[in-house]
């Protein structure tokens, strides 16, 4: 192929990708910017071959500047990586969690209405939660809940430490946001099942604690970290949700296809779920059982709650969607 052809052939793809990059560069991302990390590999396959054909100094030049530009364009992020979390926790997850209101409340109700469904049987057929948690799980909240001695004796007895104790409840609330999640994988069947089994264990422990326990015990240790961890579970089924979406719903994609578009637009709530458990685990081990006023921990479990509700519905709003 002649120089003069394989530029005719290639020069609308260069055009393009100029824009492109102009466009970003400039902070007003234009339509098809999607499409920019492509285009620059292509562009850098057309210097590669300008350059083994040895074509004229101009066109490879102009390739050329046009690759240096896409890659710092493209690589930057990679020496300001706090600034596009911050970016991410202050507008890109909220406006994610906005965007995909309809699994939000899905994954809300296949929680929560197994959850106060079973706590509500401790009033009418307590059979229920011994039938949920079984002998084992009703003596063991009754060793932790039977009162604040017993709370702070057994957790003592247990885990050591704070520390132990922030390991061990990272390690089980990971451990089942990663269950709702991947069971996505499976036609969304996983994630329901998992959503649903974790609001009838965790409302039948609770039921549990007002039956044959101190409710006071159990609220105040659960208060500080239950937002983080319950909301957690919930973003968590909403990315296992919409992975599942990718194979039930692929559209005119191949399935294979449809399946990693939706990763990639799972990834972002998979990301928040994992911070918030995080920070769930944290307060867990290191908040949660210290002997503190009973209002004091009912007044930073109150606020935690109002934060999430007040970070989901206000911020991100009147910036770029992510």
């Amino acid at each position: 192929m002649s120089p003069g052809s394989f530029e005719e052939r290639r020069a609308a793809e260069w055009v393009e990708l100029d824009r492109l990059i102009t466009s970003v560069e400039k902070g007003k991302p234009v339509e098809g910017v999607d499409e920019l990390p492509r285009r620059f590999r292509e562009a850098c396959s057309d210097l590669a071959l300008a350059r083994h054909r040895m074509y004229a100094g101009h066109l490879i030049d102009r390739l050329n500047a046009l690759v240096i530009r896409g890659y710092k364009l493209l690589y930057r992020s990679r020496k300001h990586g706090w600034q596009a979390a911050l970016k991410f926790a202050v507008a890109g997850f909220p406006q994610t969690i906005r965007s995909e209101w309809r699994l939000f409340w899905l994954c809300s109700a296949l929680f929560w209405i197994p959850f106060f469904a079973m706590m509500a049987s401790a009033w009418f057929d307590i059979d229920w939660i011994r039938s949920a948690i079984g002998q084992e799980g009703m003596a063991s909240m009754e060793s932790m809940y039977g009162g604040k001695e017993e709370q702070l004796s057994h957790l003592r007895k247990e885990f050591g430490s704070n520390f132990m104790m922030f390991g061990f409840y990272i390690r089980n609330n990971v451990g089942i946001d990663f269950q709702i999640f991947a069971g996505g994988i499976a036609a969304c069947v996983g994630t329901i099942f998992f959503l649903v089994y974790n609001g009838i264990h965790i409302g039948a422990s609770a039921g549990y604690v007002h039956y044959a326990c101190n409710p006071e015990s159990f609220w105040t240790f659960v208060a500080g970290h239950s937002s983080y961890e319950l909301l957690g579970m919930v973003v968590a089924g909403m990315a296992g949700m919409r992975l599942g979406l990718g194979v039930l719903k692929p559209g005119r994609l191949p399935r294979a296809r449809a399946i990693a578009e939706a990763g990639r637009r799972a990834l972002p709530l998979l990301l928040g779920a994992a911070v918030m458990t995080g920070i769930a685990a944290v307060v867990e081990g290191f908040w949660s059982a210290q002997a503190i006023d009973s209002n004091v921990k009912y007044a930073v479990g109150i606020a935690g709650w109002v934060a999430h509700v007040v970070y989901f519905l206000a911020l991100g709003r009147g910036t770029r969607a992510a």
